[in-house]
């Protein structure tokens, strides 16, 4: 056969739009990060890197939240912090436009409080866009067992889509949240769900997250017993 280019280009636009990775979505082998749902992005006007879309869809992030809660799937946050003096953080970044505002944080960034973070559940403060670039997400993943993560917050073409990029790279199953990211100029928010979707991860919304979850098949464990989701920390499991 030979492949024309209207063939191929059909075929990548298809996938684009509708691809779908096959893998299922198992709460006793999932965890669920909340990237960056900080003062800073979320507060209506309080700083110059608002975004206006993550403070729309906070509350249907929220329910997936408690969703998750429910299901026993480990809810993890990430925060964009300057950590460690700065000296852990990329260079480049001095010498982006994304950084060409003087506006400092007041003090440590914290979640915004109307998303509901709770003291049980873990807390990344991160140098960078990514949640596993000098971080512990992956030990912490790897000692609760969970081999496929969902990925939700702010700002989809940044700092979730590197992490869903990072967790594919690391051989995690990614998911990402399409009605539960939001970015800063919402017409860049379908190009980089596109390019997720075809390479990198299973795009779904909220509602089809907590549908999988919900009719999940529990796969039996080594002693022949359903191996149903429980809170807390699990055996670890090699990825």
């Amino acid at each position: 056969m030979t492949y024309t280019e209207e063939w191929v280009t059909a075929r990548a636009r298809d996938a684009y739009d509708h691809g779908r990775a096959s893998f299922d979505v198992r709460p006793e082998r999932t965890a669920l990060l909340v990237i960056d749902m900080q003062d800073e992005f979320v507060r209506p006007g309080w700083s110059p890197y608002w975004v206006p879309a993550a403070t729309r869809m906070a509350p249907r992030l929220r329910q997936l939240v408690e969703t998750c809660r429910a299901a026993c799937v480990p809810v993890i946050w990430t925060i964009f912090d300057d950590t460690h003096l700065g000296l852990d953080r990329p260079h480049a970044l001095r010498h982006l436009p994304h950084a060409d505002t003087g506006w400092r944080r007041p003090g440590p960034a914290e979640v915004w409080p109307p998303m509901g973070h709770r003291p049980d559940e873990a807390l990344i403060r991160k140098p960078s866009y990514g949640a596993f670039y000098d971080t512990p997400l992956d030990t912490m993943l790897r000692n609760l067992g969970r081999d496929t993560v969902v990925v939700t917050g702010t700002l989809t073409n940044y700092c979730c889509g590197t992490t869903a990029r990072q967790a594919y790279e690391r051989g995690y199953k990614a998911v990402v949240g399409s009605d539960v990211t939001a970015t800063d100029d919402e017409s860049r928010q379908e190009p980089e769900l596109a390019v997720l979707r075809k390479g990198f991860a299973l795009v779904l919304t909220a509602e089809e997250i907590t549908h999988r979850l919900a009719t999940a098949t529990h796969a039996p464990d080594g002693g022949g017993q359903a191996n149903v989701a429980r809170c807390g920390p699990q055996e670890e499991m090699p990825l």
